[in-house]
């Protein structure tokens, strides 16, 4: 696999992981019992860490692409696996 291939589908896996890992470990003020700024929404996250954030995201979209290469290599999961209907036979 070449890589521009390689670092595009990281790319892929660190974007699709960012939606995995957003909702976990967000506290709203009310409870992490920290008073509301005025103006701010109630479900807005009382504090936000954007590195440790960052940090989780790299380290769940490195496993991702870890899994993903493995399978690639040794081909554990294929197209005709998750063939349920049969529609994807080879042309012969």
């Amino acid at each position: 696999m070449q890589p521009v291939s390689l670092i595009a589908i990281y790319a892929l896996f660190f974007a699709f992981s960012t939606f995995l890992v957003l909702p976990f470990g967000v506290r709203t003020a009310d409870e992490a019992g920290v008073p509301r700024v005025p103006g701010q929404a109630e479900s807005a996250p009382a504090e936000f860490r954007p590195w440790r954030t960052v940090r989780r995201i790299t380290i769940v979209a490195s496993v991702l692409f870890g899994l993903f290469l493995l399978n690639y290599r040794y081909g554990w999961v294929t197209a005709e696996t998750l063939d349920v209907f049969g529609g994807m036979k080879p042309v012969e």
